[in-house]
């Protein structure tokens, strides 16, 4: 190492080692590799920035040209429209009706009272209409009075739209709950006697209860039957069928009166 030159770290670190191993000559080169990625970076940015206005100046030297065009108004000048003389026909004069002077009684003053005219007669009446003042027609007025045929519009036929009546949301909860004919230990014994264990669910040793929801209608009949908790294999289906072949039940009652009430059913499986 020569005495006149300030040591750098690099040298301190490989003093007495073998300075051709890679790692000294990437630590020698790190710092000018470093600054020279920095300057291109830095040139390929401000290349970037300023190319729009190289290509402005360098390649469009042919700017647009402008097209002026121009218009002489007298060329588009529009001639007034000849005046149109629109005719108006005369008003047709209405046929006059005959009446016969025919005024109500009026109380009046005793200076006010004039001779009093005679009221008119039924041969008079017969032939005009009463009115203010008596004069005589043109004799058309049976033109003005009476309308055409054709202005007489037919009479719709009123169209009668039959409302169904609705049906009201069955009840959760009644003061009456709806019961299967003969009670609880009826519907056991009907459910043991239709009830048919699938063969499917013999054979996987299957059992347990399936949960079914229907709706008890207030006269009786089962609707809207379905299966809210299942269990499977085929179980789901034989209790549908079985609750579907039930009887009337007695309907539940709220406020005694009878109402659709939803009730809930468990179905159970169980191998002896």
């Amino acid at each position: 190492m020569n005495s006149n030159t300030h040591p750098t770290l690099d040298d301190i670190v490989f003093e007495n080692r073998n300075r051709a191993y890679g790692a000294y000559m990437l630590r020698k080169l790190y710092e000018p590799t470093l600054t020279r990625a920095a300057g291109i970076g830095v040139g390929l940015f401000l290349l970037a920035v300023s190319a729009p206005t190289l290509y402005a100046r360098l390649i469009d030297r042919n700017p647009k040209q402008e097209i002026m065009v121009e218009v002489n108004p007298e060329k588009f000048k529009m001639e007034p429209l000849p005046e149109k003389i629109i005719e108006i026909p005369p008003a047709q004069k209405l046929p006059t009706v005959s009446t016969v002077r025919s005024l109500p009684p009026e109380v009046l003053p005793d200076e006010e009272v004039e001779a009093p005219a005679l009221p008119p007669t039924v041969d008079e009446l017969a032939e005009a209409n009463p009115g203010e003042k008596t004069q005589e027609g043109t004799g058309d007025e049976a033109e003005l009075i009476a309308p055409p045929e054709e202005s007489a519009a037919p009479a719709k036929a009123e169209k009668v739209i039959e409302m169904a009546p609705r049906e009201e949301a069955p009840f959760l909860k009644v003061e009456q709950d709806p019961e299967f004919p003969g009670g609880m230990a009826a519907l056991g014994g009907f459910l043991q006697k239709n009830l048919n264990y699938p063969q499917q669910a013999i054979r996987s040793s299957m059992s347990g209860k399936v949960y079914i929801s229907f709706v008890v209608n207030t006269d009786g009949s089962l609707t809207d039957v379905q299966v809210l908790k299942g269990i499977g294999f085929g179980c789901d289906e034989e209790a549908l069928r079985v609750i579907r072949t039930m009887p009337r039940w007695k309907p539940g009652k709220q406020a005694g009166r009878a109402v659709r009430v939803r009730f809930n059913l468990p179905v159970a499986f169980t191998l002896e």
